[in-house]
Order: structure tokens, then C-alpha cells, then sequence
């Protein structure tokens, strides 16, 4: 169990708040796998998200959702690599997709996805994700800054950068 204070200054969305967070590690999660689900929640914060129940190992549920007041599913963040399959479901299932990864989508491309010009994909250098789970402990303060793109993760006193890079699954887009 990993417990994480993040003190978030999301400037491109207007978010700034403080999260006390609780990330159960399943044995077959990497710790980038870890870290990069932990970004996905804190950059798409907002009332009603939560972390699957089902833990990663869960292939019904996304590792990150938003739910509304009637817990109707709004938004399924996926972290990794996800099938197209997997991809197709979430599209069908919630209003908003986005993905959270470090690989190249490319095998996505020609894949057939429900509204898959639609799916927020958000690309995370693997280095920059490295660095931070290298300094990810039991317990953990960090702060998080994100301004046009760019990431400023500061742990300990030390800052480490990286960014998001969007990019879509439409066909000739990205």
C-alpha cells in the first residue's frame, strides 16, 4: 500500500487541490504501471473519481473512473497498454475515454474502436516515469505542477520533469 499526498497545480484545467491518495499495489504491477496510474487520477481529478475497486487486475472495470452523483460511469481512464477490445468496451460503457501510457499506441491505429477519435490519449515519457518511481515511497508528498503541457513533479526537493503529449487514434491524426 502506497500512501501519497499530491499537492496539484493543474493550470491547464484550472485544478488546484490537495489529495490524500491510497494506491494498493497488485504484485504483477511494475512501479511505472503505479506511477502512471497515479498521474492519471491527479491530471483528470475532478468530483467522482476513484480508483478501481477491482484493483488492476480487473479486466470489467478501468483502473481510474469518474462517476456521477447516481454512480452512472462519465469517464474511464485506462492506463497502458489496453486492447482495442478493451478500448471498444470503455467507448461504449462511458461518455469520456482517455488513455495514460508510456508505449507507442501505434497498434491501435488500425484497430476498429467505438468513437476512437474520441479517446484522449496521453502519452508519458517512460523515463520521466522512471525518475518519479525511483523516488515513490509507502509513503509519499509530492507536488504536482502541470502548465502547457509540461510536468513539474517535485518529491523531497527535487523536481523532476516531463510532459503529456496528446495524441489521437483517428487515422492520420495524432
Amino acid at each position: 500500500m502506497h500512501n501519497v499526498t499530491v499537492a496539484l497545480s493543474d493550470a491547464d484545467r484550472g485544478v488546484y487541490e490537495e489529495l490524500e491518495l491510497r494506491l494498493a499495489r497488485h504484485p504483477s504491477e511494475s512501479m511505472r504501471f503505479l506511477v502512471t496510474r497515479l498521474l492519471a487520477y491527479a491530471l483528470s481529478y475532478e468530483e467522482g473519481i476513484a480508483f478501481s475497486k477491482g484493483g488492476v487486475s480487473s479486466t470489467d472495470e478501468p483502473p481510474v473512473s469518474i462517476r456521477d452523483l447516481t454512480g452512472a460511469l462519465i469517464a474511464w481512464i485506462d492506463v497502458g497498454s489496453p486492447t482495442a477490445a478493451r478500448l471498444h468496451k470503455a467507448s461504449k460503457a462511458a461518455k469520456r475515454v482517455a488513455l495514460f501510457t508510456s508505449a507507442n499506441v501505434a497498434y491501435l491505429e488500425g484497430e476498429e474502436i467505438h468513437r476512437k477519435a474520441d479517446i484522449a490519449v496521453s502519452i508519458l515519457n517512460a523515463t520521466f516515469l522512471d525518475a518519479l518511481a525511483e523516488r515513490i515511497d509507502r509513503r509519499t508528498a509530492m507536488e504536482l505542477v502541470r502548465s502547457g503541457g509540461a510536468l513539474y513533479v517535485t518529491i523531497g526537493g527535487k523536481t523532476i520533469e516531463g510532459e503529456t503529449l496528446a495524441k489521437s487514434l483517428a487515422a492520420g491524426q495524432g
